[in-house]
């Protein structure tokens, strides 16, 4: 399976419409001349659309250079990944290896042909002087045939796809089109073909009290989703943010509780902490990975006695392979699926008791003064390393509370989501130490046991213990800034 980032723009034009000359935008001299292509893609969606509505698109096309089987994921007008995979002459079913990658997306649910489009083009490469092919140029007679409607749509679309251009030479390009009067597309043709039908399952506006939080649980949902086929494939980045997402979606469920049936929101909340604890190894043995390879390389040579570096990478390459197969298998299963059905379910319901304005804001200012209480006690204990790790959880808390706000109440708030997000950190830094320590005390075990030379484990061990110490007025600066009366002035309103 190819994966490729496709970083794409679009744009209709009449009948009348020409391609102008793009010579002179972002470094480009030459236009090839045209190569005709014939292109014919079914899409596959199940019966509710919910590839589509969740930015996912899956097809079999025929013609042109990479024929087969494509999955995109991502909006239109972005940069789009796009795993590809080759299709033999009688293929009708999508390979296992794409279905575990919009499993998410699809819910579990199985996927039929939805729309079918052809595709009749003409593509143009924009070249430098060197020859290189900066952007791939084409212009598209489409018509698109909703199977399942029987509606017919047929447009004229140009595309410009980078390939060794860069975001200027695209911005160039689309003024260029834009004078010549072609008009952005903020949709892919898939979603053109579907239009009428997506639009009949967009879901009733929310209750405007709970529009907020409901607003951002669904954000949250979505980038669930989004993030599946990364991680499913391993990718760090994608690990973290579902990761972070399901983590956004616990908290939210817990801070503003009286807005569903405890009955539904609290088992959901357990199955997206099962959720968490899938990602959480993956991410953590990551981030472990490489904190401890760089500690040992800021280390002179002299002070790294016997193969630790090889010995760390040995210990967390098989520690990493074991939780992503462990992570894969979560991904697979219909406890996943069914998690993703029930929090749709949740969030497209009535609440179950009216919520206006002043709640939300109570519930948000409730969280932040929690967190404060947490780590007030932490500090009062002697910096306990375990409550301050629970007052790091109650001010992660208190963020995703603030972000629920944030789009109404705008720079306050975003001001004070940055105080808490430094304050998080610098209480993070102690525990990631924390965390640090044990890892190392336990390879230095590993190392004795094995007869090798353990002095450099005990080195690193004291550097950990040393940063930690020194965390302790940062920590104190990160509190009072986090707190001062102009930074939550907005939370008594």
């Amino acid at each position: 399976m190819a994966t490729v980032v496709e970083r794409e723009r679009k744009f209709t034009g009449d009948e009348e419409f020409r391609l102008p000359d793009l010579t002179g935008c972002g470094g480009v001299v030459t236009m090839s001349d045209a190569t005709a292509l014939d292109l014919d893609a079914v899409y596959l969606d199940t019966a509710d659309l919910r590839l589509a509505r969740s930015g996912f698109a899956l097809r079999r096309r025929t013609g042109g250079h990479d024929a087969g089987w494509h999955l995109k994921v991502g909006p239109a007008g972005g940069a789009r990944t796009e795993y590809q995979f080759p299709a033999g002459p009688d293929d009708t079913k999508p390979p296992p290896e794409l279905v575990a990658l919009f499993r998410a997306a699809s819910r579990g649910e199985a996927v039929a042909p939805a729309a079918r489009i052809v595709t009749r083009r003409r593509e143009r490469r924009l070249l430098d002087d060197a020859g290189r092919t900066l952007a791939e140029v084409a212009e598209d007679s489409v018509e698109a045939h909703d199977l399942v409607s029987g509606e017919r749509r047929a447009w004229h679309e140009i595309e410009v796809e980078l390939v060794d251009g860069d975001e200027a030479l695209l911005d160039a390009v689309a003024a260029r089109l834009r004078e010549a009067g072609a008009r952005p597309v903020p949709v892919s043709k898939s979603h053109r073909a579907l239009g009428t039908r997506l639009a009949a399952t967009r879901p009733a506006p929310a209750d405007p009290g709970a529009a907020p939080v409901l607003d951002y649980a669904t954000a949250q949902r979505d980038a669930l989703i989004a993030n599946h086929p990364g991680a499913w494939s391993g990718d760090e980045d994608a690990v973290h943010d579902m990761r972070v997402a399901a983590r956004r979606l616990r908290s939210t469920l817990r801070t503003f509780r009286g807005l569903w049936d405890r009955g539904e929101s609290e088992p959901l909340r357990a199955e997206l902490r099962w959720l968490g604890g899938q990602l959480g190894p993956v991410r953590d043995i990551q981030v472990m990975a490489a904190r401890l390879a760089e500690a040992v390389r800021a280390e002179p040579d002299q002070l790294v006695l016997g193969p630790v570096a090889a010995r760390i990478a040995e210990r967390f390459a098989a520690d990493l392979a074991a939780a992503h197969d462990e992570l894969r298998t979560a991904l697979c299963s219909d406890r996943y699926a069914d998690l993703l059905r029930r929090l749709d379910a949740l969030l497209a319901g009535p609440p179950a008791r009216t919520v206006d304005a002043r709640r939300v804001a109570r519930r948000v200012r409730r969280a932040v003064t929690r967190a404060d209480d947490r780590l007030d006690r932490a500090l009062t204990s002697g910096t306990d390393d375990v409550a301050l790790h629970e007052a790091r959880k109650a001010y992660k808390r208190a963020r995703y509370a603030v972000e629920v706000r944030e789009p109404a109440v705008g720079k306050p708030a975003a001001r004070l989501v940055t105080r808490l997000k430094e304050l998080q950190d610098t209480l993070g830094v102690h525990q990631d130490s924390v965390v640090t320590r044990e890892v190392l005390r336990r390879q230095a075990l590993r190392a004795y046991a094995a007869g090798e030379n353990t002095f450099t484990y005990g080195l690193l061990h004291a550097r950990q213990a040393t940063a930690a110490e020194r965390d302790g007025s940062g920590l104190l600066r990160a509190r009072d800034r986090a707190r001062r009366r102009k930074i939550r002035r907005w939370l008594k309103g």
